[in-house]
């Protein structure tokens, strides 16, 4: 970390030991009254006494536990359901429309039995043994 970038420039050529007892507002950013508004509010007026303050630290260890936090089983399940809802909306499974119009299959193929899904397959094996059966007596 370049420490230039993070303080005012009369505090540039101290040492760390040095920045820790610096007033707040030697950090770049906060002024002379953010600093008293800070040291008035939490009775703090140095760089180090800022990053001992337990809310500054409840602040970073909720920040890092958050990053590192995975979904509870509720979230999860919400997420099943809702990719779910989605799907059965918009099915990945969905013919591509060659009129331009707009192809829908009302629920997704996985999710019902293909005998009795609402494409009618029943009546589409049976038009088509039918068809077959015409087929074989006219020849």
């Amino acid at each position: 970390m370049n420490i230039e970038t993070i303080v005012d420039d009369q505090f540039k050529a101290k040492c760390f030991r040095e920045l820790v007892e610096a007033p707040i507002s030697a950090l770049r950013g906060v002024s002379a009254s953010d600093a008293r508004a800070l040291s008035q509010a939490f009775g703090i007026n140095t760089i180090g006494e800022l990053a001992d303050l337990r809310f500054v630290k409840w602040a970073v260890a909720i920040k890092t536990l958050a990053e590192q936090e995975t979904d509870t089983k509720e979230q999860l399940a919400k997420e099943t359901l809702l990719d779910d809802a989605v799907e059965m909306t918009f099915p990945a499974s969905d013919p591509i429309s060659v009129d331009a119009g707009i192809t829908r299959i009302e629920v997704a193929p996985e999710k019902v039995d293909a005998s009795t899904d609402h494409q009618n397959a029943t009546k589409v094996a049976a038009n088509t043994d039918a068809s077959a059966g015409k087929a074989s007596k006219a020849t």
